[in-house]
């Protein structure tokens, strides 16, 4: 028999769950890890960790990245971690006070679109990339419902690189929950999440390696209503 190459091996998991949850480390696609007011499901590594290291070194040489700019407070942050927006169309999209212009899939963004839609049976039509350089750099509370976006639509995350901790917060009982993110592993948040949940990738000092997260998301056509 011949032995497994160990890139070969979907990547083992480990979940934190509210405090934690040491025993549970099992994914399952079906389960809402929230308690109430949304619905967040991981789905662990889609895919072995060869394939996710190609991935990752494909996206770190192709996409085109770019620093992030927000206003705040009217002052404009140029931010050390990048970012990249692509779509079927040159779709606009606004946050932080600043407009983006999607670029054309490239081919790995197309690949790694099918995977995630044929998983979730979710549609999307653009994703906004992130890459964190390391562990410092990362993303304070806030949620995805801006108007660009279709309301209560899914957003699913893909993460490559190094193993980052994503925290949810609700607005109102501050409950936390948190979910360890592993190298080419997918979350999917849907329903009424944005409305009710704060979501925040925690900066640490403990990281050197880079990560690159993908969120395919569902921009609003103007003139469709839907239906």
């Amino acid at each position: 028999m011949q032995d497994t190459d160990p890139a070969d091996i979907v990547c083992a998991q480990n979940i934190i769950a509210g405090k934690m949850d040491l025993f549970n480390n099992t994914p399952d696609p079906d389960r809402n890890w929230l308690p109430k007011d949304g619905i967040v499901n991981y789905y662990g590594c889609i895919m072995s960790v060869r394939e996710a290291d190609h991935y990752r070194d494909t996206l770190l040489h192709t996409i085109e990245w770019r620093n992030d700019v927000a206003v705040i407070f009217g002052k404009k942050i140029v931010t050390k971690r990048k970012i990249a927006w692509y779509g079927d169309q040159s779709y606009e999209y606004t946050y932080s006070h600043t407009t983006k212009s999607a670029l054309p899939w490239t081919g790995a963004l197309l690949e790694l679109k099918t995977r995630v839609e044929n998983l979730t049976g979710e549609t999307f039509n653009s994703c906004l990339l992130n890459l964190y350089h390391n562990g410092e750099e990362g993303m304070s509370w806030h949620s995805d419902g801006e108007t660009d976006l279709e309301k209560n639509g899914a957003i699913a995350s893909l993460s490559f690189g190094a193993e980052r901790r994503f925290d949810f917060r609700h607005k109102v009982t501050r409950e936390t929950i948190s979910i360890l993110l592993q190298h080419g592993s997918l979350l999917v948040m849907k329903g009424i999440t944005q409305t009710h949940w704060l979501h925040r990738l925690p900066a640490t000092k403990a990281i050197t390696r880079p990560r690159i997260n993908l969120t395919f998301r569902s921009i609003v056509i103007p003139g469709n209503t839907g239906g």
